[in-house]
């Protein structure tokens, strides 16, 4: 049984870890809302992009000369994964859930016959990938999200996609991130951003309203309008898939932190029960010995 001595050590350790989390949750939430706000006013843009490009795309499929960036390499061996996680933990199973898909999507691609890379966005994932793919990991970003996510940070990360596809050093990239739903829900989801692909029917991205089958008229040509808007398109999805996985990333720690500051609540009650439980029996003991000597004389 552990003494006196241990238990009031222990519950000092407790009361103590009880103070950061309950501080890391409250930074959470006040982060939260913000990113929440951003998250959710990316997802018109991004979406009417999408419905724009899908639209342009229509027009000029099969059409000698098309954009990279739509029609592909005409390849499909070699892909890359951008792997979108936080620096730090603390976050309940946020990263794990992003690592989860990205190597099963790896290994399912590997199956196959396939190449993959990956491109790490956030420290975590590359800390938990290299174990696997230790060289298959090109490039890792650590810098974003330590004032919020802007889109510079996520141009750099575009540019350096972009740049690799048109050394030719992959055929298709899909970015893995955290879909933000509420702060206890995220999404994992994997979106295809190089070639552009149209998102699915029924996908959250398609609105079932008459815009979706609106008729455009074009102005300069589609084909010129196209090499302008795809690479800007790339760069708008990786900033959506930024903003959704910070998001996703506050909600999870605030949601960790306040389990974990529960949980450092009950064992402090137990471990002062067991405290004055032993302290009454160490006092019991005492006088028993007490009365016992007195009786003894």
């Amino acid at each position: 049984m552990a003494s006196l001595k241990d238990l009031r050590a222990r519950i000092s350790s407790v009361k103590s870890t009880r103070k950061i989390t309950s501080a890391m949750k409250m930074v959470a939430a006040s982060r939260l809302r913000r990113a929440q706000d951003a998250a959710e006013a990316a997802r018109p843009y991004a979406q009417r992009m999408e419905r724009m490009l899908s639209n342009l795309a229509a027009s000029v499929a099969g059409q000698a000369g098309a954009n990279p960036l739509l029609a592909g390499t005409g390849k499909d061996t070699v892909h890359l994964l951008v792997v979108m996680t936080a620096n730090r933990g603390l976050c309940g199973g946020f990263n794990a859930s992003v690592v989860r898909a990205a190597r099963h999507k790896a290994l399912e691609l590997q199956g196959q016959g396939k190449t993959v890379k990956f491109l790490c966005v956030g420290r975590k994932g590359r800390d938990a990938l290299k174990r696997d793919f230790p060289n298959d990991i090109l490039a890792t970003f650590e810098e974003q999200g330590s004032k919020g996510i802007t889109y510079g940070e996520a141009d750099k990360v575009a540019q350096d996609v972009l740049k690799r596809f048109e050394a030719g050093e992959f055929d298709v990239c899909t970015l893995i991130y955290n879909r933000f739903r509420s702060a206890i829900s995220q999404v994992v989801t994997l979106q295809q951003v190089v070639p552009f692909a149209p998102p699915p029917a029924g996908n959250d991205n398609a609105h079932a309203d008459d815009a979706g089958r609106a008729l455009y008229e074009y102005e300069p040509s589609e084909e010129a309008i196209l090499a302008d808007l795809l690479p800007k398109c790339v760069g708008i999805q990786v900033f959506r898939g930024l903003l959704e996985s910070f998001a996703s990333e506050q909600g999870a720690r605030m949601t960790a932190m306040d389990n974990a500051t529960r949980n450092a609540g009950e064992m402090i009650k137990k471990l002062t029960l067991t405290y004055n439980r032993t302290r009454q029996a160490q006092i019991t003991k005492e006088l028993i010995e007490i009365i016992s000597g007195a009786e003894a004389l």
